[in-house]
C-alpha cells in the first residue's frame, strides 16, 4: 500500500528535577548545599532515510515520546540527559504543524533531519542557589516540560519527469516500456491508484520518471483522487503529457490536452511554468493516425512540441527520450546557473 499522508503525535522528554541535598560528612559542620541539576529531556527528531518510500509505518504507530532526563542527586551529581529519538521518514516529506498548518520542514536529502519537539531543560539543584545571603537554600527547580504537538506529514514524490494525462492514456504502458518499473496495466480507467517510479536510461543520461495516476476534470477541487495525485507533480522538473490521440475512451484528444493543463493551472499556477513535452500516444491505432494532424496543429499553436508515439509497439520512443534528455539537461544547467 502506498501511503502519502500521516498524522502523528510527538512528545519530547521532560527535564529532570533538581535535587535538594546537603553535605553530611563527619567533621564537616554546615557542609552546605550539594543538590545536583536534573538532566535534559530527549528531543524528537525526524530524519530522512532513502530506504523508506512511503509513510506506511505511521499507520501502525502514531505516538512518539522521548524519555525524560534523570533527576539530580546529592553530592552535586547531575542527572543524565535522556537519549533523543529519531523517526525515519522518506525523502520528499513535508512536515507541518497540525494545529496551525505551518510548514516546519521540507525534507528532501538523505540524512537531513529536523528537531520537531525539543526536550525540557533540567531543573537546577539547590547548590546553584547558594549565595552570601542564603548559605543553605531549601529549594530546587523542577525540570521544564518537553514540547509536544501533532504533526501532519505529507509525502511528495521526488522525480525528474512526471507523467500526466487522463486515465487510460497509456502512461503506465509507457513507463513499463522505458524503465524496469512494472506498474499494473489494463484497459480501464484508474488502473493506477498509486504513483509508480521508474529509472529511465538514455545514452549516458538517466532520470527518475513518476507515473502519476490519471487526472480528471475537477481534480484541482479534489474530484476523483485529485489532490492526492496532484501533490506528486509539484516537485517534478519536467512534465510529460501523455494524450490518447486515438480517442479510444470517446473523448477528443485536443480537449483532453487543454483540460489537463487547465487542471494543473487551477491547482498551482507554477505547474504551468514547468517544461512540458507532449506525447501523442496510440498512433498504432487507425483513429490515432487520423487525429494526429489536427492534434499536432492545435498543440503546436499553444507552443508545445508533439512527439507521436506508440507505447505498445515502441514507435517514436527513442525520439521522445532524446527530447526528455535534452530538456532535463537544459533545466539542470539553468538550476545550477
Amino acid at each position: 500500500m502506498f501511503v502519502d499522508t500521516a498524522r502523528i503525535y510527538v512528545k519530547a522528554g521532560d527535564g529532570g528535577h533538581g535535587c535538594i541535598a546537603f553535605r553530611r560528612e563527619k567533621y564537616v559542620p554546615r557542609g552546605g548545599p550539594a543538590g545536583g541539576d536534573g538532566g535534559r529531556g530527549g528531543d524528537v527528531i525526524l530524519v530522512v532515510d532513502h530506504n523508506i518510500q512511503t509513510l506506511m509505518d505511521f499507520r501502525y504507530q502514531r505516538h512518539f515520546k522521548a524519555e525524560r532526563g534523570e533527576h539530580g542527586m546529592g553530592d552535586k551529581k547531575h542527572g543524565a540527559n535522556a537519549e533523543d529519538i529519531r523517526i525515519k521518514v522518506p525523502p520528499g516529506t513535508v512536515v507541518k504543524d497540525a494545529e496551525t498548518g505551518e510548514v516546519l520542514a521540507d525534507l528532501t536529502e538523505p540524512g537531513q533531519e529536523v528537531v520537531v519537539a525539543r526536550g525540557g531543560r533540567g531543573g537546577r539543584g539547590n547548590a546553584r542557589f547558594k549565595s552570601s545571603t542564603n548559605q543553605a537554600p531549601q529549594f530546587a527547580e523542577d525540570g521544564k516540560p518537553g514540547e509536544e504537538r501533532w504533526l501532519e506529514l505529507e509525502l511528495k514524490l521526488l522525480a525528474d519527469v512526471g507523467l500526466v494525462g487522463f486515465p487510460n492514456a497509456g502512461k503506465s504502458t509507457l513507463l513499463s516500456r522505458v524503465s524496469a518499473a512494472k506498474p499494473k496495466v489494463a484497459s480501464y480507467p484508474f488502473t493506477t491508484l498509486i504513483p509508480n517510479l521508474g529509472v529511465v536510461e538514455h545514452g549516458e543520461q538517466s532520470w527518475v520518471m513518476a507515473d502519476i495516476p490519471g487526472l480528471i476534470e475537477g481534480a484541482h477541487q479534489g474530484v476523483g483522487l485529485g489532490h492526492e495525485f496532484l501533490r506528486h507533480i509539484e516537485r517534478t522538473r519536467v512534465l510529460l503529457h501523455v494524450v490518447d490521440v486515438a480517442g479510444t475512451e470517446g473523448r477528443d484528444p485536443v480537449d483532453d490536452f487543454l483540460k489537463i493543463n487547465e487542471e494543473l493551472g487551477f491547482y498551482d499556477e507554477r505547474l504551468t511554468k514547468l517544461p512540458q513535452i507532449v506525447a501523442a500516444n496510440k498512433i498504432d491505432i487507425p483513429a490515432g493516425e487520423e487525429n494526429l494532424p489536427r492534434f499536432h496543429e492545435a498543440v503546436q499553436k499553444k507552443g508545445f512540441k508533439v512527439f507521436p508515439i506508440s507505447a505498445t509497439t515502441g514507435q517514436g520512443i527513442d525520439a521522445l527520450l532524446a527530447a526528455i534528455a535534452e530538456t532535463l539537461r537544459r533545466v539542470r544547467v539553468e538550476t545550477r546557473g
